[in-house]
């Protein structure tokens, strides 16, 4: 078994959000999709929904990564950028932001996130939401994607389909 294989077996959950005909479509996303984050955001670009779709990986109970793509155009969070030195995906998230040196890392403050903050502000997630429920330090990465998709308008269906128990 491969480093990338073990990696994506720690991915906690993995699920697309979309919006068709007015309405939440939520659908869980494979193992694969997870690899990396162009990986990722082709699979949410099939998708075709109305304001394009987002994407919202846990890993590890670790870090998570929120993933929006819109038309050809990718906006991306990792809520953590110092996991970038032990996973790829979030290596990938790094790599793609190419605003931070990979080698500086280490001397980042630990959880600080990384790319953009307002990725959700069109769907009722301000950047002074998103930033409070990263600054829990409490809040488990499956927790606070379960309460961005509540803030957006799909949280029951987030939970059905990644499998947590209602808040």
């Amino acid at each position: 078994m491969d480093e990338t294989t073990t990696q994506l077996d720690d991915v906690d959950l993995a699920v697309a959000a979309y919006r068709q005909a007015g309405r939440w479509v939520v659908q869980e996303l494979t193992l694969e999709h997870c690899e990396d984050v162009e990986v990722l955001a082709d699979a949410l670009r099939r998708l075709d929904g109305e304001t394009g779709a987002i994407g919202l990986v846990s890993v590890d109970e670790d870090f998570f990564v929120i993933v929006r793509v819109e038309g050809e155009r990718t906006r991306v969070l990792l809520s953590d950028a110092s996991a970038a030195e032990d996973w790829d995906l979030a290596e990938t998230v790094i790599d793609l932001l190419d605003e931070i040196d990979p080698d500086d890392l280490d001397e980042r403050d630990e959880d600080e996130p990384a790319g953009d903050l307002g990725l959700l502000s069109d769907l009722g997630v301000s950047e002074d939401a998103l930033e409070e429920l990263l600054d829990d330090p409490d809040a488990y990465p499956d927790e606070v994607l379960s309460d961005v998709a509540r803030l957006i308008g799909f949280g029951e269906q987030f939970d059905d389909v990644a499998g947590l128990a209602p808040a």
